[in-house]
């Protein structure tokens, strides 16, 4: 797959994407032995040669793991053709492509894990390693506890069946009731699905935290790189997987 020149430079480790255009624009950089000196070239790296200083490029990607507090109304895919804001647009130009792990659909905000390790997005979302996501919501009127505990021991929603969640009422009103939800599942729209069935439409939902990774004082758009202990965290301990490169 042919990428820019300067993407595949920042991405080997060899800087930020400007500093990389900088090394081709001083003709340190030859693809199959010719220098290149102008910008937009692309080139294909498992196909073509790429030196810079005579001395190939080569490395293995550099990993990227931050936590964005993602605000309501950005969708998370990598592209939208409907025009909508998309979640990497919050974040600056990282030299490798990022991605989210799980969904928060448009109209939900909170912790969103964007990465670039692909053993650590199986890792999260997958059932056997028990990851859990909490979410705070408010709901319209205030749901009984005979209707929780439907939700509580799991139920058929569309046809499949939900694994048990933890739910607790936190507050409540005449009109509304605030709660907090606990999934190991992560279902398209499974909390608004949920809680729909009985009766109390979700009006605001916000995740807080995947495992003990909280969201902490992050504002709507804000992000922060995680270190190793951020994603122990995550998994309550050990980490089921190698990660390379870790940050310090």
């Amino acid at each position: 797959m042919e990428e820019r020149l300067q993407k595949i430079l920042a991405r080997a480790g060899l800087g930020s994407r400007r500093k990389c255009e900088a090394i081709i624009r001083q003709g340190r950089v030859a693809v199959d032995g010719e220098v290149v000196t102008v910008m937009g070239v692309k080139v294909d790296p498992g196909h073509h040669r790429i030196t810079v200083d005579g001395r190939p490029v080569s490395g293995p990607q550099r990993t990227v793991y931050l936590l964005l507090n993602k605000p309501v109304g950005y969708v998370t895919t990598l592209s939208d053709p409907q025009g909508r804001p998309i979640v990497t647009d919050l974040l600056p130009d990282l030299g490798v492509r990022v991605y989210p792990v799980g969904r928060l659909d448009v109209d939900s905000g909170g912790a969103l894990l964007m990465t670039n390790d692909g053993p650590l997005t199986n890792a999260i979302l997958h059932p056997r390693h028990g990851v859990h996501k909490t979410y705070r919501i408010l709901v319209r009127g205030v749901p009984g506890e005979t209707a929780l505990d439907r939700l509580r021991r799991g139920t058929i929603i569309e046809g499949n069946q939900t694994l048990p969640a933890r739910i607790t009422l936190l507050e409540k009103d005449s009109a509304n009731g605030r709660l907090q939800v606990v999934l190991h599942e992560g279902k398209k729209r499974q909390i608004r699905k949920m809680f729909a069935a009985i009766g109390h439409p979700v009006l605001k939902l916000t995740r807080i935290a995947y495992g003990r990774l909280r969201l902490g004082r992050l504002r709507p758009g804000q992000y922060r790189f995680l270190d190793e202990k951020d994603l122990k965290k995550i998994f309550s301990g050990k980490i089921p997987f190698t990660i390379k490169n870790i940050p310090d």
